[in-house]
């Protein structure tokens, strides 16, 4: 059994699958969540529960933290009762959250000089089904001895950890996945539209275009459920991404007029009270009769045949 005593913060969609493939390669594993009940299952296989972030810290050699956003990460480590109160120098977290680079930056300089602790940015891609099945795609950022002292626990549930540079540069490549993510689920909404609106049975366009350049894990896993109007997802996220997103551009002065144009169509998703469609959400522009002529010249836009919400 690995000695390495793991912490693990945050068991939502994707860090209680995580953290149960950490377990289960043998790790002793300590967690703790804000919600209480969602530590249970984990429990019952083996983990021990630590009832507080303090307490987490103190049980345990590494740290990895699944949250909400950045200002998340700060409470976690820095508020009353949290990890920092705990720790010692040398211990080593593991941010597997999607939080601004500029942040995470800030984050580890604070954590280092104050407490001696040392700071891995790893967001994932890959999503709750590739964290149970332990192939997420794994970015990290941070120094060489750092990763590589994450890298076979980031194992349990990674196909991929790619060592991208210092501290901020994983969650700078997160940036870019995401942008490629919406971009690339922007296109398959459309494609599939039209192809339905010209008589082709658009729920094959996965299978017809399997192991061609226009193939994809989005294609095969969102064009289904955009086929069938299952959008499911949590809106919020995706908009917190793009912010950043758009924030990074504006630092670099990087142009971005395709992301700038999609993000304006989840704003328009969020601002129409579809909070909780996620990144396949875009296809409801396509399948809900209308819903890009609200407020527009019908000559402009969507001036073609209404298709029914799930049929596109």
């Amino acid at each position: 059994m690995p000695a390495t005593r793991i912490g693990f913060v945050g068991l939502g969609a994707i860090g209680e699958p995580m953290a149960r493939r950490v377990l289960e390669a043998g790790y002793p594993l300590v967690v703790h969540n804000r919600t209480p009940g969602k530590t249970a299952r984990l429990i019952g296989q083996g983990a021990t529960k630590a009832d507080s972030l303090r307490q987490l810290a103190q049980a345990v050699d590494m740290m990895l933290l699944c949250v909400t956003d950045g200002d998340a990460v700060e409470s976690v480590v820095f508020g009353p009762g949290g990890l920092a109160e705990g720790s010692r120098p040398g211990q080593l977290v593991v941010d597997l959250s999607t939080v601004h680079p500029l942040a995470t930056q800030a984050i580890a300089r604070k954590v280092l000089e104050l407490h001696g602790l040392h700071w891995v940015d790893a967001p994932v891609s890959g999503g709750p089904v590739g964290a149970a099945a332990g192939t997420l795609a794994v970015m990290a950022g941070g120094a060489d001895e750092d990763v590589e002292r994450a890298r076979a626990v980031l194992g349990c549930f990674a196909r991929q950890v790619t060592h991208m540079g210092g501290v901020g540069c994983g969650q700078l490549t997160k940036a870019c996945n995401q942008m490629i993510n919406v971009a690339n689920a922007a296109a398959i909404a459309e494609a599939m539209n039209l192809a339905s609106r010209f008589g082709v049975d658009h729920r094959r366009l996965p299978a017809a275009l399997a192991g061609g350049f226009a193939d994809s894990g989005m294609l095969r896993h969102f064009g289904p459920k955009m086929a069938d109007g299952s959008f499911a997802g949590n809106s919020a996220v995706t908009l917190k991404d793009l912010g950043i997103v758009e924030d990074l551009g504006r630092r670099t002065n990087s142009a971005m007029p395709v992301v700038g144009l999609i993000t304006s169509f989840y704003r328009l998703l969020a601002a129409r009270g579809h909070q909780h469609d996620g990144v396949a959400g875009v296809a409801r522009m396509y399948a809900e009769p209308g819903f890009l002529r609200r407020g527009a010249n019908h000559d402009e836009i969507g001036s073609g045949p209404e298709v029914p919400h799930g049929q596109l």
